[in-house]
């Protein structure tokens, strides 16, 4: 389904974007997998999904948070000198439970600053390499929570709310360009994100899912594959929910 195409994936160490690495390379695809710091286990563990489906997986390393380091790092992939078919925008965080309240403005800042504006820079520079290509397909990941309002804190949610915001309106302009942009809106997945929801809101919210269980976080990288693919090609501008019914 991806075979051929390169792609940059962002929070590639586990959870779901290490899914999506996996998931991107069964397909065929070849991957820059973006992390913050260099290790040895994610690089052999890289190595290994890179032998296992015989292509190319490139470690690629900045600090979502600094815009140097994210210039830097696709100023690296662009001296690759080959074409940046995908973009994934998987990295984010939620913070400790806390009511509106109670929660500073410097800490919603920082979530924003990794959730939302991160991807948007990210996405600014790859998306001006994809024009010269006249291609492209850029998914993000939203949250049922920036749909619904739940189940989150404040600032996590309204970072999503953001990102779909962002998704539909950079699906219009980029159109002209032959970029489309879509997201994913995950509901309840098994992660250590997931697993920092709160017990009793986390019951309550798995009372609402049809299936009554929590995704896992290949259901939602094999969304995330079909969307950069070209079996989605007349998609874009949509944001496409994968919470098990809610």
């Amino acid at each position: 389904m991806l075979k051929g195409k390169n792609a940059i994936i962002t929070g590639t160490r586990r959870g779901i974007g290490r899914a999506t690495v996996e998931t991107f390379a069964s397909f065929g695809a070849n991957i820059w997998a973006c992390a913050r710091k260099q290790d040895d286990t994610f690089e052999e563990d890289m190595r290994q999904i890179s032998d296992r489906y015989s292509v190319s997986i490139w470690p690629v390393y900045f600090d979502v948070t600094d815009g140097g380091q994210i210039k830097e790092a696709v100023q690296s992939i662009r001296k690759q000198k080959v074409s940046i078919d995908v973009l994934v925008n998987m990295v984010g965080i939620v913070e400790d439970s806390t009511a509106f309240l109670m929660t500073s403005i410097d800490k919603m800042k920082h979530l924003f600053d990794t959730n939302f504006f991160a991807a948007t820079l990210l996405t600014q520079y790859v998306s001006r390499l994809m024009a010269r290509q006249s291609c492209g397909s850029i998914v993000n990941i939203a949250s049922i929570a920036g749909l619904d309002g739940e189940p989150a804190q404040y600032e996590y949610a309204t970072s999503k709310a953001a990102i779909v915001g962002a998704t539909k309106h950079l699906a219009r302009e980029l159109a002209s360009s032959n970029i489309r942009v879509n997201a994913v809106a995950p509901g309840m997945v098994e992660t250590e994100m997931g697993a920092k929801i709160e017990k009793n809101l986390r019951d309550h919210m798995l009372n609402k899912v049809i299936m009554k269980r929590m995704g896992k976080p290949a259901e939602i990288a094999n969304t995330v594959a079909f969307l950069a693919s070209d079996y989605a090609s007349y998609m874009t501008g949509q944001i496409i929910r994968v919470d098990g019914g809610m």
